[in-house]
């Protein structure tokens, strides 16, 4: 039963409106390296004369693609079948149709403040915004702090109003990486008890993979999965639409996915964003806000996340890669490139597909991946990486970075050895509790982590423009080793002088040259090793 409502109670002053579509709300780059102000209508128009969207955070950046990928699907712009996916990013197929169709939509439905089917939002909350709303650092998830409504936010009170492109890209964001927890809306004041319950939005909690292509348009063709009579529903709007709304007065089940259009606006919170003009007049702002429970989606697996490398937990667990607050997003290029290699996911098995371009060589795009790190519902901060790809070279790549990686890992346990070797000459008698401060004196691996991003990133770079994985790993591996070396020395330089600073550091260097060059060494490793003495 559709849902119906009236307009919010408060009235007493003109509400201004906002439409992305003829106003800049989201930063792109040209070609050419300009950076420019864009709407919705000229990154669509332009997407083969703009490189790239940009974002205030990574996450920003791509909800902001996702809504791109929507309004394709939602317009009729999408390939059928593989064949014609490969063709469409081979011959660069026009985008136009998605400009037409844009251009035609009635106003009222990308109106971001109307007062009964505002854009990507709940205007159901209208009522309660003045008595329950928050200051508009709620939507902002990086800003916001724990979502408990029991925690100290004092600083939601705060007025400073968020101007109106911020906060449609804040609430992109939300939709598709909304963190789990219980709202700071009350139920049972509002729309019901259930309000309070967030679930983790649908990119939120695993990493996201876009391929980038040369331009706007090759990314959106890139990403777009091929299918057949989409059925073209867009979530415009909570409160209006051919898509049956939840209630709030209890749990409710994952509603089935109508389609691609839907998959990629769907509404993962109920918003409402407070409008008040601007300085100008014409500039409109948000300055209360209320957020509760949105939509819960039943994803399949194998529609749904196309893009999704598969990883196993320490327990067994398969499930969709995570982001860690432990290991950096780069060390799992080789799972990407995996993922191509075999062919195991919708976008892989395209991407492996893709035959090199005539008189191309090297890379002609790169696989970003995005994933929001939280501490329950708080959220830390974005990790992400960018790894190249050519078509064609996917076996190359998985070589380079499987062998890479294993380099790395090899030596960062070749400088935990040498840790525990200088720790055991000089603690002797070491209290237990005092034993984990003790030997991260020591530890040169974080040093050696921070600097082995670009060797990495360089080694995948020359394998994608062309090189032998051969040719460049003796070089790869020659500057992690020196590296360590040199990082391992600057941990030793703490200890004394004397005779037991001197057996120390001996058995350090010596505790490091042995696991280096021992039986578990890589292949890569022991070559070096012996091609150097």
């Amino acid at each position: 039963m559709q849902q119906t409502t009236s307009p919010p109670s408060d009235t007493s002053a003109e509400r201004p409106s906002w439409d992305p579509r003829a106003h800049a709300f989201v930063r792109a780059h040209t070609l050419n390296g300009v950076v420019v102000d864009c709407c919705l209508s000229d990154l669509l128009a332009q997407a083969d004369a703009l490189k790239d969207v940009d974002g205030e955070t990574p996450g920003e950046k791509v909800a902001v693609i996702e809504l791109l990928l929507a309004l394709c699907y939602a317009s009729g712009t999408y390939p059928t079948s593989d064949e014609e996916w490969q063709q469409w990013v081979g011959s660069g197929h026009p985008l136009d149709q998605v400009v037409s169709w844009l251009a035609v939509q009635p106003d009222e439905d990308w109106d971001l403040f109307s007062p009964t089917r505002p854009l990507g939002q709940n205007a159901l909350l209208g009522e309660f915004m003045e008595e329950h709303g928050t200051g508009p650092a709620q939507l902002v998830m990086e800003h916001s702090g724990d979502y408990s409504q029991f925690a100290d936010h004092h600083h939601l009170a705060h007025p400073d109003p968020l101007p109106a492109a911020k906060a449609y890209r804040a609430l992109l964001t939300q939709h598709v990486f909304g963190l789990s927890g219980r709202a700071r809306i009350s139920g049972k004041k509002t729309l019901g008890p259930t309000i309070t319950n967030l679930a983790t939005g649908r990119l939120g909690g695993r990493i996201r993979v876009l391929a980038l292509g040369r331009t706007l348009g090759h990314t959106l063709r890139l990403n777009l999965t091929p299918t057949t009579n989409d059925p073209q529903m867009l979530n415009l709007t909570w409160t209006q639409g051919p898509i049956e709304r939840r209630g709030f007065m209890s749990k409710q089940p994952p509603r089935a996915v109508a389609g691609y259009a839907d998959l990629h606006s769907s509404l993962g919170r109920s918003v409402l964003l407070r409008p008040r003009p601007g300085l100008s007049g014409d500039l409109a702002h948000v300055d209360r806000v209320l957020i509760g429970a949105g939509e819960l989606l039943d994803l399949d697996q194998e529609k749904h996340l196309q893009d999704a490398v598969m990883s196993q937990t320490r327990t067994g667990v398969v499930k969709p890669l995570w982001p860690s607050a432990t290991r950096d997003l780069w060390r799992e290029a080789h799972a990407l490139y995996a993922a191509v290699e075999k062919r195991s996911g919708g976008l892989y098995r395209r991407l492996a597909q893709l035959p090199p371009e005539d008189g191309a060589s090297g890379r002609t795009f790169d696989l970003l991946a995005v994933g929001l790190l939280a501490a329950k519902s708080s959220a830390i901060g974005w990790v992400t990486s960018v790894s190249p790809f050519a078509p064609g070279r996917a076996p190359e790549l998985y070589q380079a970075s499987l062998r890479g990686s294993q380099v790395a890992e090899h030596l960062a346990r070749s400088l935990d050895s040498a840790a525990f070797k200088a720790w055991e000459v000089m603690f002797p008698n070491p209290k237990p509790s005092d034993k984990k401060a003790q030997i991260i004196r020591f530890d040169a691996r974080p040093e050696q982590w921070k600097a082995t991003e670009l060797p990495f990133r360089t080694l995948l770079a020359d394998v994608a423009e062309g090189a032998s994985v051969s040719d460049r790993m003796p070089e790869y591996t020659g500057w992690l080793v020196e590296m360590a070396q040199d990082f391992l020395d600057k941990r030793l330089d703490a200890v004394p002088g004397n005779g037991q600073g001197r057996r120390a550091r001996a058995a350090a260097q010596h505790g490091f040259r042995k696991f280096l060059t021992g039986p578990k060494a890589p292949p890569d490793l022991r070559d070096f090793t012996i091609g150097a003495a």
